[in-house]
């Protein structure tokens, strides 16, 4: 009896066990890079006893608030001048955390109607990312190609518009847009400043097809960071913890370089020892 009452007692525990560790993560991710990675290690994640889905967003300001409000467990597709924009604009329970830091996008000029930065024609219309962040980022990028001149100390930190630019001495047309409809409008622009992620999306290399490309080693590649981001109180879950073991991994180092549609558009920000 006894011997009987021990084997019930494992596997009612070893039922236990199972029955935690596959809990059911959901991520809510951008297309390319963010949900194909993760796609890559869903099968190493769910080996450690999780159950993964990954749910497609091509809008930025959806991901976020679908977090907080408990729709996901978790975002991939965000730096943290973008969360810490929308954290100031929620209550502080619903403020969400950066976790995971993943992989970097330069961002890109990319040629419409004017073929180069060069041949860029006086009053040309430049189409720019319409969130603070990004545009703060896409106005610095524009500035560091020497074709607008920003507030002195404007910085990665900083949240400016078209509105703020203190010299533009062509007199371009910073035209402020929905970051996934820019990759489309390039016919309609002269030039146009891409996130990394649309770029992908439509086809674009960036070490090939930007006519000016944000350096790796800048501020911006340790600012712009991408990141798994999670609800607060997730802060210590074991879930967390094993989602970076696979997804900080030599194996998806391998991965994100050797993969020719990220060439010099998707670098490892983490190090793997």
């Amino acid at each position: 009896m006894k011997k009987l009452f021990s084997l019930l007692l494992v596997l009612t525990l070893l039922t236990s066990v199972t029955a935690l560790a596959a809990e059911k993560i959901v991520i809510g991710a951008t297309p390319s890079p963010h949900e194909e990675i993760l796609e890559y290690i869903k099968a190493d994640f769910e080996a450690l006893g999780y159950e993964l889905e990954i749910i497609t967003f091509t809008e930025y300001p959806l991901p976020n608030p679908a977090l907080a409000d408990g729709q996901l467990d978790a975002n991939y597709f965000q730096h943290f001048p973008y969360l810490d924009s929308y954290n100031q604009t929620v209550t502080e329970d619903q403020q969400l955390l950066a976790a995971i830091g993943v992989h970097y996008e330069p961002y890109g000029i990319y040629a419409g109607r004017a073929a180069s930065i060069e041949e860029l024609p006086d009053g040309g219309v430049i189409a720019v990312t319409n969130d603070p962040s990004n545009e703060t980022r896409a106005l610095l990028l524009l500035q560091d190609a020497g074709l607008i001149t920003l507030p002195e100390g404007t910085d990665t930190g900083s949240s400016v518009t078209a509105l703020d630019i203190v010299d533009n001495p062509k007199g371009l047309d910073i035209r402020e847009m929905d970051a996934n409809v820019i990759p489309g409008v390039l016919g309609d622009v002269d030039l146009a400043v891409i996130n990394g992620n649309f770029a992908l999306d439509a086809g674009l290399s960036p070490a090939t097809d930007a006519v000016y490309l944000e350096k790796a080693d800048s501020e911006a590649g340790r600012i712009y960071t991408n990141y798994v981001v999670i609800r607060q109180e997730d802060a210590d879950s074991q879930w967390v913890k094993d989602l970076e073991s696979v997804i900080c991994s030599a194996k998806v180092q391998e991965f994100i370089l050797s993969n020719e549609n990220y060439k010099g558009g998707v670098i490892p920000a983490f190090a793997v020892e």
